[in-house]
């Protein structure tokens, strides 16, 4: 048995954790003068109340926030990333075929598949964990010529894939929202931001200084391998990018820094800027113009790009709240910001889930609809241009204007 199958969220066992938490405070005075060895008999009965309530108490308050579903997910080495997925789709997506007939009687139901694969960075090298929603459309034979739209979704830290995929159920959701045409039958990559282990290594999707690629691998590279091995349009139109929390800044951030491939962004509880804490560390090892080079405000200001964002905040969640007024402060035409503010408990997974139909409908209204393949030779970005990168000295690191 591994973490990722032992589960945090059970109210079977909170029930059971809460009654044994009960009887473990009632026996200390029960049994206080009862014990051959007091010392002893007293420190064990005490000691095993307060370690009951304690957990009793923290799984209470996970549940209600939603945070970690598995112990996996808590201890952020789940060795199962792909949990709650329909299939192995192996190496880059090498077995995917073997997958079709699964996702065709699943689509005949009106149901996306869910697959886990690893993608290989053909730039960065950086090789992760990746969950890919497919939707009931893609299995349907008269789809077959038809490109489709592409939202990335950019997990939480410490989370992977796992949490999209059995924390919030957004399959599921995407399920729903498409067959209540909300949305446009839509491609899903859920790619893994910061790798293993992901204690003490919450990437910030950034390119760092002399050291991991994440952001390239995750723009350049996951979308490199989708346009070339999924039926997605390589359009920046038809790709959007979003996430919660930390994955709501990747998804602000990814965006801002380059527009030439995606056209819109939505942000549930992100921020402005990357973290600099005991998680992260210094990304950018002092070099204040790469940490500019990834503070949302600073890049829509500098870089006015087509680009529509989403950005929504709990009405507790002070940071959040005024990152999007320094992000709105900053834009400039012909960048547009939409925002709203939610009742919340919080920083907390129960805010994106009040919010996940809500979102879906957003990205429906923004994206492009399953076309005809493109011609290749046409250029598929609209004319936005990639604006000058800061070099980080990492290998594989987009620099400059490339693409």
């Amino acid at each position: 048995m591994h973490a990722s199958s032992i589960r945090l969220d059970s109210t079977a066992a909170l029930i059971v954790l809460a009654v044994l938490a009960v009887l473990a405070v009632v026996a200390v005075p029960w049994f206080w003068d009862a014990w051959r060895s007091k010392r002893v008999g007293r420190s064990a009965t005490t000691l095993l109340a307060v370690l009951l309530v304690l957990t009793s108490s923290g799984l209470a308050v996970n549940k209600v926030g939603g945070f970690f579903p598995t112990l996996g997910s808590l201890l952020g080495t789940s060795a199962n990333p792909g949990e709650g997925t329909d299939g192995e789709a192996g190496a880059d997506g090498s077995g995917l075929a073997r997958l079709a007939e699964a996702n065709r009687q699943r689509a005949s139901e009106g149901k996306g598949s869910t697959v886990h694969l690893t993608v290989k960075g053909g730039r960065t090298g950086i090789d992760r964990d990746v969950n890919v929603y497919l939707p009931a459309a893609y299995a349907d034979p008269a789809w077959q010529n038809r490109s489709f739209p592409v939202i990335e979704w950019i997990p939480n830290y410490p989370s992977g894939p796992e949490v999209a995929t059995n924390g919030y159920h957004l399959p599921e959701a995407l399920d729903a929202a498409i067959a209540g045409n909300r949305l446009p039958p839509t491609v899903v990559l859920m790619p893994d931001p910061s790798g293993q282990p992901r204690i003490n290594h919450d990437s910030e999707c950034v390119d760092e200084v002399n050291g991991t690629a994440n952001d390239t691998y995750l723009s350049a590279d996951i979308r490199n391998w989708a346009v070339r091995t999924l039926r997605v349009s390589p359009d920046r139109r038809s790709w959007s990018i979003a996430g919660w929390s930390s994955g709501g800044y990747c998804a602000m951030n990814l965006a801002a820094r380059h527009p030439q491939w995606y056209s819109s962004a939505v942000s549930v509880s992100g921020y402005d800027k990357a973290q600099v804490d005991v998680e992260t560390g210094d990304l950018f090892k002092g070099r204040g113009d790469i940490g500019d080079a990834n503070t949302v405000s600073v890049n829509l200001h500098r870089f006015p790009a087509p680009l529509d964002i989403l950005a929504i905040a709990g009405e507790h969640e002070g940071t959040e709240l005024a990152a999007i007024g320094t992000i709105r402060s900053a834009l400039l035409p012909p960048t547009t910001l939409s925002s709203w503010t939610i009742p919340d408990a919080g920083h907390n997974m129960n805010t994106l889930k009040s919010q996940l139909a809500a979102v879906l409908d957003w990205l429906g209204a923004h994206s492009a609809t399953p076309a005809l393949a493109p011609d290749p030779r046409l250029a598929t970005t609209g004319g936005v241009r990639p604006w000058p990168l800061p070099a980080t000295g990492t290998p594989g690191a987009l620099t400059g204007t490339e693409e």
